[in-house]
């Protein structure tokens, strides 16, 4: 497939931006660790950042996830008695948080993947957090002052950028500056169910409003989601690389192709049969391997990756099968492992999938181990 080659992140960032306002409302990319991905997001950020000198404030830009967002919070431990979240209040990024109760946005997000507690002082710039626990007597208490792990505090950076982003789209005042939303590999310490939820749950909010988006991921999954929630027609895919030789980078197509990182997903698939950690949403992940699998070898229908012929006897069974367990926003949101007579099911089709479809085998070793 042909490609389109850059001297620098620069001019990669100025045609994300010409292609954004030529009409795209989205961005997506997909490319492997070490390519360039986040340096990308903070070189856009500059090249469409605009200043009034005069008032000293930003009046266009771009609201972005990355890995300096975190970069915005840091924690005060010097005293054990009361440990704090603080954040960089003189950025942008908070602009329109006091009254607007973002508290109650940002604690509907956080239901999704975790119940501790938090608190927000807005004047001092910082984040207090507490949890629900029970004492040696058996009653009810709540510790306060707590310090949540590394991946719950990614979390919730992740949904406060959700309801920042949420008031952008809006049209807060507060975030009038905000032309353009970027978003770099959410998902680094989320595990796969909540993968799903999180990449359906950003397609949703992103859909409600008119703001540009760029997006950005290594991860085959994430990616695989938000290219089938958005619309194709509003949306330029690209694949990022690299030359290692001579450091230049290059996208190709990945609109008009079945992706090459569905063998990603078939290997996460295989994975979550060998383990038995299998959920509803899995069925979701084979539906869509089925249909991208139809298409290429011209099939009308996903179930033609089904069956083995028309005296097929297991055929209906497995064709309702996957078409009940791939619908309903249960699925997705609220991930319920399979009983055991789904799961085998499950493994069934998917064994007899990877029988009639020769993969490499080479593919699965490393699961296998």
């Amino acid at each position: 497939m042909r490609r389109k080659h850059f001297s620098n992140l620069r001019e990669l960032a100025k045609q994300v931006r010409d292609k954004l306002d030529g009409g795209k409302k989205y961005y997506l990319i997909f490319a492997h660790n070490g390519t360039g991905k986040t340096r990308l997001s903070g070189v856009f950020k500059n090249w469409v950042k605009k200043t009034d000198a005069n008032a000293g404030r930003k009046t266009e830009g771009a609201l972005y996830y990355n890995a300096f967002t975190e970069d915005l919070f840091y924690w005060n431990n010097d005293n054990d008695d009361d440990i704090r979240l603080m954040f960089n209040k003189s950025s942008s990024f908070f602009a329109g948080l006091d009254g607007f109760d973002i508290e109650s946005k940002i604690r509907d997000l956080l239901n999704r993947y975790d119940d501790y507690l938090f608190s927000i002082n807005y004047e001092d710039g910082y984040i207090t957090f507490s949890r629900k626990a029970k004492n040696a007597r058996g009653e009810d208490i709540r510790e306060e002052n707590i310090k949540i792990s590394r991946e719950e505090e990614r979390i919730f950076v992740w949904c406060f950028f959700l309801a920042v982003a949420e008031m952008a789209i809006g049209g807060i005042p507060e975030y009038s500056w905000v032309k353009y939303i970027y978003v770099d590999d959410p998902i680094s310490s989320l595990d796969d169910n909540n993968v799903v939820a999180v990449a359906c749950h950003l397609a949703k909010l992103l859909k409600n409003g008119e703001i540009k988006t760029i997006i950005s991921t290594h991860h085959a999954l994430f990616f695989n989601v938000m290219f089938n929630e958005l619309s194709r027609r509003d949306s330029f895919v690209r694949y990022l690389g690299i030359n290692k030789e001579n450091g230049k980078y290059y996208t190709r197509g990945m609109e008009d192709t079945p992706f090459y990182h569905h063998v990603a997903l078939l290997q996460q698939l295989k994975e979550a049969s060998a383990s038995n950690k299998l959920y509803t949403y899995h069925f979701n992940i084979l539906r869509n391997l089925f249909e991208k699998t139809a298409a290429f070898h011209g099939y009308d229908k996903f179930y033609d990756c089904i069956k083995l012929g028309d005296n097929d006897e297991d055929n209906v069974l497995y064709n309702r099968m996957v078409n009940l367990m791939s619908h309903g926003p249960y699925s997705i949101f609220e991930p319920v492992e399979m009983v055991d007579d789904n799961k085998q099911i499950f493994k069934d089709i998917l064994e007899r999938f990877l029988r009639e479809y020769n993969f490499n085998e080479a593919l699965f070793e490393e699961t296998e181990e």
